[in-house]
């Protein structure tokens, strides 16, 4: 299995792929052509969502060179098809949205499972590269999480890879939360025994053959402590 862990697959406000870090290049080099896709959602009774991102997915990867020979959705719709629907797929998109509940969902179908022994290539994009990690930092994200006592801050994951990664980094620092700004006073906390890897968009982790690499411009919290670890065009290996 080859992974993508992205913060993003795409720039901000811009609807196609990411051209920097050597994104594009090594998704090719991964890829079959064509390939048969499968999108999991993230919200499973949200299909009008799920829908269209997984269509504007499709339109910027055909925009840069891929093609498919399908792209499947996976929600709650057809959840009974989950495992032929995997079986068949040489990619599979984790997509974004709200960590909890598209762990919730991965939890329901068993995708940890179903993902056992899969071969092909997994892209995660913000809360599926969150989910993706054995134990999830499930960082909180809408009003009243951050003070909620019984918020689970960290969930059983996919287990695709031990990187606990907060994305969107360039469009999140110094934004607030329940009066709580999102890295001194929760992120930064939450990291006391842990590391986390915060990643802009554009950048990503790239796991295959048992060996991570970091990917672009990225931020590392441990025990208390941010800092910057890598510049734009880096790669840093992270084993």
């Amino acid at each position: 299995m080859t992974c993508f862990f992205t913060s993003s697959p795409n720039l901000p406000d811009d609807p196609d792929l990411c051209p920097f870090n050597g994104f594009i290049h090594e998704l090719h080099l991964a890829l079959p052509y064509p390939c048969r896709a499968l999108y999991i959602c993230s919200d499973p009774d949200d299909w009008e969502k799920t829908d269209l991102y997984a269509a504007s997915t499709a339109e910027a990867m055909e925009k840069a060179g891929f093609a498919f020979s399908a792209f499947d959705v996976l929600d709650g719709r057809n959840t009974e098809d989950a495992a032929g629907l995997i079986d068949n797929a040489d990619f599979i998109i984790l997509c974004g949205g709200h960590v909890p509940t598209q762990n919730a969902f991965f939890q329901a179908i068993g995708l940890k499972g179903l993902l056992t022994g899969f071969d092909g290539v997994v892209m995660g994009i913000s809360a599926g590269s969150m989910n993706s990690a054995g134990t999830v930092y499930a960082h909180p994200e809408l009003e009243g999480e951050a003070i909620d006592p019984d918020y689970e801050r960290f969930l059983p994951g996919l287990g695709l890879t031990e990187c606990n990664i907060l994305p969107h980094y360039n469009q999140i620092a110094g934004d607030t939360l329940d009066g709580l700004d999102l890295f001194d006073d929760i992120a930064i906390p939450d990291s006391a025994g842990r590391t986390f890897y915060v990643l802009p968009d554009g950048s990503y982790i790239l796991s295959r053959n048992g060996k991570e690499e970091l990917r672009g411009e990225a931020w590392i919290i441990r025990d208390g402590v941010m800092e910057k670890i890598a510049e734009d065009e880096d790669i840093l290996p992270l084993n």
